[in-house]
């Protein structure tokens, strides 16, 4: 891991200019290969098939509720695939929930490969699916982002007047990132990108940050520094103990009872 990451800086001294290549190689852990066929998903989950404005298919997952007009749409973190992460959009669905779990390019059965501005537009592509094809009203849309999902759901969740965002363990900013790793050297070759504080100012809706205080990849400061910048009507849980990655199963009750409690008084 330690050469890999002295390569990584050597790369990004010497082509300075193809520094958005090596954020997106650094940022992006896909799986394409882990995936489920349409006859091994539980019951009640459907493909969506969609086509962005570059002509790139993705393939997301869509569980319907019945008698709901709530829409949450879930970005998941930089690693794996969105079929990892049915369990927890099975537990959103439980609450009587509407749920769209978004597959990102380069992702699971998704065509092309991840960048930053490429997940953007992905996000916006689901979202006005959600609208213009399944029929959701903008004010009963809850965009859920997790990770580096955070950086897509802010993206999208920009001067919308949507229900509500949901940010869990959210990051600051690559560059922040990078301060924290080995590539801290070249830290501030990573500009702008994934830059979350910068977009603040632009949202609408009431906010939630969920974050744990031993988190070591998006840390607990991130998620403070995140909550306090937010300009709207906003909470903060804080759930002593946890790390990033073990929220959702071995924090599940300090965990989902405020998300869907948020969804749920909107």
């Amino acid at each position: 891991m330690k050469r890999t990451s002295r390569v990584l800086i050597l790369i990004c001294l010497f082509f300075l200019s193809g520094c958005k290549a090596i954020i997106n190689k650094v940022a992006f852990h896909p799986d394409t290969d882990q995936v489920l066929q349409l006859h091994e998903l539980p019951e009640g989950i459907e493909e969506l098939i969609v086509t962005t404005a570059d002509e790139v298919q993705l393939t997301s997952l869509f569980l319907p509720a019945v008698n709901s007009e709530k829409l949450v749409i879930y970005f998941h973190g930089n690693a794996g695939n969105l079929y990892s992460r049915i369990p927890s959009l099975l537990q959103i669905r439980a609450a009587g929930l509407n749920v769209i779990g978004v597959g990102y390019r380069g992702y699971g059965k998704s065509e092309g490969r991840p960048s930053e501005q490429g997940l953007y537009l992905d996000g916006e592509t689901l979202f006005e699916y959600a609208k213009s094809q399944l029929g959701f009203s903008e004010k009963n849309i809850f965009i859920l982002g997790r990770s580096i999902g955070t950086t897509v759901a802010i993206e999208v969740a920009q001067r919308k007047d949507i229900a509500g965002l949901i940010l869990v363990t959210p990051l600051t900013s690559a560059k922040e990132i990078a301060k924290q790793s080995s590539l801290a050297p070249v830290a501030f070759l990573a500009g702008n990108a994934l830059n979350n504080l910068g977009k603040l100012e632009n949202l609408q809706s009431p906010l939630l940050v969920v974050h744990g205080t031993e988190d070591g990849i998006t840390p607990y400061s991130m998620g403070i520094q995140i909550y306090e910048t937010a300009l709207v009507e906003k909470q903060l849980v804080t759930i002593e103990g946890a790390g990033h990655n073990n929220l959702q199963d071995q924090y599940a009750q300090q965990y989902w009872p405020p998300i869907l409690g948020f969804i749920e008084e909107r």
